[in-house]
């Protein structure tokens, strides 16, 4: 009986061997390249960001990826960068009183549309939430026509209630609450412009963010967009509503209900918009390993990590102190270096040993200003979207070391999730159980634009921002966690730099349950689908 036992554990370490194991110094030595000073922090329509453009092709190329059809590793987007010129005003009239509020302290607005200049005077109407979800039998826009009027709303969702506490998704935030949702369907209604009240409760970001935001040229990709689109402070959004005869805090209850409809201010607002406006390329970077069956092969699976971060602040306004001097690159080791680095090493090991379905490695551009390259992508899609199985993406990865879980959140909304747990035993892993998503982190990394086109996606492993696990660390689980969770203070600042101390063995883990997953995916008869009601888009199968 001794013979069959040492045949079968040879046939097992074989089989091991066989599987592609992704390395750690290519992850390595790609991480601390792209995070490097070199490359300036690989902003959008910066030097930077084009120097990271050719290292990721040329690297693509080096790991034996295909190219695209044209026979390059590029699709290119245009996006248009828009900033507000200190000329801009926007002033309101109430009660017969005028109201001017200063830019960067009570408001703060941008075009989207890539006119230079935009003019108009436009009633205001409080929009409630400003959400049209039918499955909810939610409506805030009924009974009024919102063509060319300003519109005030609230970020957020309406608050679960005792007679109904899953509404809404109970206390995780909707794709409903995030602020791109908002601007969306300002657009649809033919709104003027949009303005949202800002609390640090119902944003979950203090006044600073928008501020900054929009103090900068923000980016979108080139076609229809608001007029004018940004944040009123909620002090300022107090004294508008009470000299317009109106209780802010009377609204905003009445906003909780079903039965609410918009409400006409007795104030008109005066814009006057004047932007710098530049058109730019930029260019997500893919590459492909072919499919071996003759029929699943016209099928894919998608790897996907953003390439870009915030740049080198060119305009000085950095806070940021290193080596005693200041510091205007935001370098974005961890977010998102630490996905395409990866992606990187995953691809040198998968062209070895092609699954049946096709897999496609992208780095998506324009993450940072909005999901721009990924939406591009969904719009203009390389494969098929009816063919695309699945789309599996990394976004700042875990520096930390080995855990013993792996996140997999949003992966419930389909049968992704199966095959997950089922990856996730054969690496002695458990998953991280799903808890509330408070700060909306599925609709804020670049599967989530697959998702709303209709294909499975979810982001894996991202234990620093989506709060669903790989917190219990192989060693020293307390300080460990405390050390993933202090990097908080580093997101989108000039301090996420790449250290040579750091543990990447908890990366390399990540990235191999991803890039297992998505064999387990390629291999799999069946594709993946979305479980009944969470479908955000339809795509014929």
């Amino acid at each position: 009986m001794r013979f069959p036992i040492v045949l079968a554990a040879s046939l097992f370490s074989t089989a091991a061997l066989a599987q592609p194991l992704v390395a750690e110094a290519p992850l390595r030595a790609h991480l601390s390249f792209l995070a490097d000073d070199l490359l300036e922090g690989r902003g959008t329509g910066q030097r930077g960001g084009d120097l990271a453009v050719r290292y990721l092709e040329t690297q693509a190329a080096v790991a034996g990826l295909q190219p695209l059809k044209d026979g390059t590793y590029r699709q290119a987007l245009t996006i248009v960068g828009s900033k507000a010129l200190p000329s801009s005003k926007v002033t309101f009239s109430a009660g017969g009183k005028t109201l001017a509020p200063a830019f960067g302290k009570d408001i703060v607005f941008g075009a989207s549309n890539g006119q230079q200049t935009v003019a108009f005077d436009a009633p205001v109407v409080f929009a409630g939430y400003g959400i049209r979800a039918p499955e909810e039998n939610w409506d805030d826009f009924k009974g009024i026509d919102l063509k060319g009027k300003l519109l005030i709303m609230m970020v957020n969702d309406p608050q679960p209630t005792a007679a109904e506490p899953s509404r809404f998704a109970g206390k995780s935030l909707t794709y409903y609450g995030r602020w791109v949702y908002k601007y969306e369907e300002a657009l649809r209604q033919g709104a003027a412009g949009v303005l949202l009240i800002h609390t640090t409760a119902s944003a979950s970001y203090p006044w600073s963010v928008p501020a900054n935001g929009f103090g900068h040229e923000r980016f979108s990709l080139a076609g229809a967009g608001n007029a004018m689109e940004g944040w009123l402070q909620e002090d300022m959004a107090r004294a508008l509503f009470q000299q317009a005869g109106q209780d802010l805090d009377a609204l905003r209850a009445q906003a909780e209900t079903r039965d609410f409809r918009p409400v006409a201010l007795n104030a008109t607002v005066k814009v006057a918009l004047d932007s710098q406006i530049r058109s730019i390329e930029q260019f997500n970077v893919a590459g492909i390993v072919p499919g071996t069956d003759p029929k699943l092969k016209d099928e894919a699976v998608i790897y996907s990590a953003h390439w870009d971060h915030l740049g080198k602040d060119e305009e000085g306004s950095s806070q940021g102190v290193k080596q005693g001097r200041s510091d205007p690159i935001y370098n974005g080791a961890i977010d998102n270096a630490s996905g395409a680095a990866a992606l990187l090493a995953m691809a040198q090991v998968a062209v070895k040993k092609p699954a049946r379905r096709t897999q496609i490695f992208l780095w998506p551009a324009g993450e940072e200003t909005g999901m721009l390259g990924s939406t591009a992508y969904t719009r203009a899609p390389l494969w098929p979207l009816a063919k695309t199985a699945a789309d599996l993406n990394l976004d700042s990865m875990n520096f930390v070391g080995k855990t013993h879980d792996i996140g997999v959140a949003g992966a419930e909304r389909s049968s992704l999730y199966a095959s997950a747990a089922k990856v996730a035993k054969r690496m002695g892993l458990r998953l991280a159980p799903t808890i509330p998503d408070l700060s909306g982190a599925f609709y804020r990394a670049d599967h989530f634009a697959f998702a709303k086109a209709g294909v499975p996606a979810f982001n894996v492993g991202s234990a620093v921002f989506s709060g669903d696990g790989a917190f219990d660390f192989v060693k020293e689980p307390t300080a460990s966690s405390e050390r993933l969770v202090a990097f908080k203070k580093d997101y989108h600042q000039v301090t996420d730099e790449y250290k040579p101390s750091w543990d990447l063995s908890g990366m390399v883990q990540q990235a191999q349950f991803t890039l297992n997953l998505g064999y387990a995916v390629a291999n799999d008869k069946h594709l993946p689908t979305w479980n009944k009601g969470e479908a955000f888009g339809k795509v014929k199968r």
